[in-house]
Parts: C-alpha cells; structure tokens; sequence
C-alpha cells in the first residue's frame, strides 16, 4: 500500500512516543510510513526524503521533536503539505518540554506547523487530525474517524 502518512522523528529515542500516532493511523486503517531524520544532524537527507514524497503518495507528515525541536518546522519548509508538529519532552528539556513546544508552534508566517499538545496525547491527537485532514476526500475514512469519537463518548457515558 502507499503511505498517505509520514511519521518522522527526530531520534530514534522518539519512536516510544510516536508509535502512538502511528497505532492510532493503522487504527483508523491509514497506511504510514516512519523514518527518522534530523533537521540539524541529517539535513540532506531530510530534504530528499521530502521532497520525493509526492511520489511515494504521501499527503500529510506529522513530525516528532524535543528540544530546539525544528524538525517539523524544516520539513514545512520543504513542502506545501500539511505538517503536524508533535513537541517532545527531551532528556535536557526546558521547563518540562515548554522549550519543544515553543519551538514547533512559533512558525514564521507563510511556513506553518499545526502544532498537538506534548507527548503521547500529542502524538496519537498528531494520528487523528492528519486522519482528519485526509478524510475530507475520503468519506468512509471519514466514517471511522465518526465511529472512534461514538466509541469514545460511550466509554465516558459508561462512567
């Protein structure tokens, strides 16, 4: 099958958080692909990874990264594809990963990064929005993504 997802991170330390965003796309049944690719240590290969996305069928990245966190913010600027940052607490994380968030969501106008909220929650919400995205096109995704929230509210219902 053809990725319509591509979950990149930035260590392969990230992969016990991003695998969230991963089961949560297999979950709703959208094929992804992983790879990690740094935007300080790999740039190079970054670029061509992105740039031959189109090809591979790739419609949406969601993007893993601690610290100076850039990685989602260099692949936006490599592609007018949705980008969706996941900010990661690192090992020398500032104020309890504030320094990731930070730096995923402060985008220069014209580049923009949709940004999740820190970690695991972040990452499997990072699965459903890029779901979302692909959704608009694709009604019977869109109706697995309905019978996921159902499933949700009749767990909180169910006390």
């Amino acid at each position: 099958m053809t990725p319509s997802v591509s979950v990149l991170m930035g260590s392969s330390s990230d992969e016990t958080v991003m695998k969230m965003a991963v089961e949560t796309l297999r979950g709703l049944g959208v094929e992804c692909e992983t790879r990690v690719l740094s935007a300080h240590r790999t740039p190079d290969a970054l670029r061509d990874f992105v740039t031959e996305a189109d090809r591979r069928g790739v419609r949406v990245f969601i993007c893993g990264a601690g610290g100076a966190a850039h990685l989602a913010g260099a692949v936006a600027a490599l592609t007018t594809r949705p980008v969706i940052g996941v900010p990661l607490v690192s090992p020398n994380a500032v104020a309890g990963g504030l320094d990731a968030l930070l730096s995923t969501v402060q985008m220069p106008r014209g580049v923009p990064v949709a940004t999740v909220a820190l970690g695991e929650a972040g990452a499997a919400n990072a699965g459903i929005l890029a779901a979302e995205i692909l959704a608009i096109g694709n009604d019977e995704l869109g109706g697995r993504l309905r019978m996921l929230r159902e499933g949700m509210a009749a767990k909180v219902l169910a006390g």
